[in-house]
């Protein structure tokens, strides 16, 4: 069980200054614990709101709204010598990368780390409980982390986030090293780094809702013109999509087209949202019934044998994951899978070119992925030597 640490209150960063004298303690460590808080679930325009660091003696709670220039904070970010340590790290480096242009180099990721080793529950609460019978409340993962001032429950909440990272990480790392799992979290850090903080187009948004490849062409173009309506009104009004209108009643609207305001209500929308939205509503369904149609990104079908072979490759990798009581997905993921059975690689040399950012994969799994793919080959090798 893990003491108690004994950590004044937070330090709370809100100036220049305060920047500084934070960034010079972090330079003299070899590794910090970090977290973000966003305001996702509060505004059209999200955005980092508070940013946590924790070194084995202090808490630190940046204010993003209140510092005008965080450039100076990319040195540590960057720095591939100081290792930083986060959970469930993709969600923090999107928004580190899309606000300030942050790219992390040399992270350590519990959950990452915990999938790795096989653990089913992953939340930081469950890690933090089954290891060192912490307790922690999450019931303000949904707050409004752009408010300010930041209520004191909030600041406990997000100083908590970041406070035990550190003996996570290193209980953690010395199971990775146990189990003979070390390399293989170390591939999946160096690629949870690589997030990119593109949010890809707006006008565009239509295709993600869930759904819409069911309607015909023109209804399409009636959701699209419906997503722009929702688009500018969420903007305007600073709410996130969600708040406005849902994907549902979109998806309802584009299928039904009513023409009045009346038919709006029988629909399921609420008199607040017809009140100020109704008119625009109705306006884009006209407009998308004589709209040049829009057509959906499509997704070539794979030939048959890319499909075979990437049966036969899942198939490896259940049985693999299966000896190793992990996810499938922690011994190779879906997207190099699906390269691999395209390229259909027959020498190991072959398929090195296509896993040049996983060494250790290649030289732990290369051979039986050849074999998996390539059956007959295998049994022939086998053969010859005998």
């Amino acid at each position: 069980m893990l003491a108690e640490t004994t950590h004044a209150q937070p330090i709370w960063v809100s100036t220049h200054q305060g920047l500084k004298s934070l960034i010079e303690d972090l330079q003299n460590q070899p590794r910090v614990a970090v977290d973000t808080e966003a305001n996702s679930l509060h505004a059209y325009h999200e955005r980092v709101c508070l940013i946590q660091f924790s070194t084995p003696t202090k808490d630190y709670l940046v204010d993003p709204l209140s510092i005008t220039d965080l450039s100076a904070l990319e040195e540590i970010f960057s720095n591939p010598r100081i290792e930083k340590v986060f959970h469930a790290v993709d969600y923090d480096v999107y928004g580190l990368n899309r606000d300030y242009g942050f790219n992390i180099n040399n992270l350590f990721d519990t959950m990452i780390a915990a999938r790795t080793l096989g653990y089913k529950s992953l939340g930081l609460g469950n890690l933090l409980f089954e290891k060192f019978e912490i307790e922690l409340n999450k019931r303000f993962q949904k707050a409004d982390w752009g408010q300010r001032p930041l209520p004191e429950d909030l600041i406990d909440y997000a100083r908590l986030d970041t406070h035990y990272l550190l003996a996570l990480r290193d209980t953690l790392e010395q199971e990775l090293h146990e189990k003979g799992r070390w390399e293989l979290a170390h591939e999946d850090f160096t690629r949870a780094s690589q997030v990119n903080g593109h949010n890809g187009d707006p006008r565009e948004r239509w295709q993600r809702i869930s759904g819409q490849q069911d309607l015909d062409r023109r209804q399409q173009t009636i959701l699209h013109e419906l997503c722009l309506v929702r688009e500018r009104v969420a903007e305007k009004l600073d709410r996130p999509l969600f708040k406005v209108v849902s994907d549902a009643h979109l998806l309802q609207l584009a299928q039904k087209s009513p023409q009045k305001i009346s038919e709006l209500n029988e629909l399921g929308l609420s008199e607040r949202q017809i009140h100020r939205l109704g008119k625009f509503l109705l306006e884009a369904i006209q407009r998308g019934q004589t709209a040049p149609l829009v057509r959906a990104t499509e997704v070539d079908r794979a030939p048959e044998a890319v499909v075979n072979r990437l049966q036969k490759l899942k198939t490896w990798r259940k049985e693999t994951a299966q000896k190793m009581e992990v996810e499938s997905d922690v011994i190779l993921s879906r997207n190099v899978m699906q390269t691999i059975a395209e390229k259909n690689p027959r020498t190991l040399d072959e398929l090195a070119s296509l896993m040049r950012e996983f060494p250790w994969r290649l030289a732990q799994y290369g051979p039986d992925i050849l074999d998996a793919l390539h059956p007959k080959a295998a049994a022939k090798k086998v053969q010859e030597e005998a």
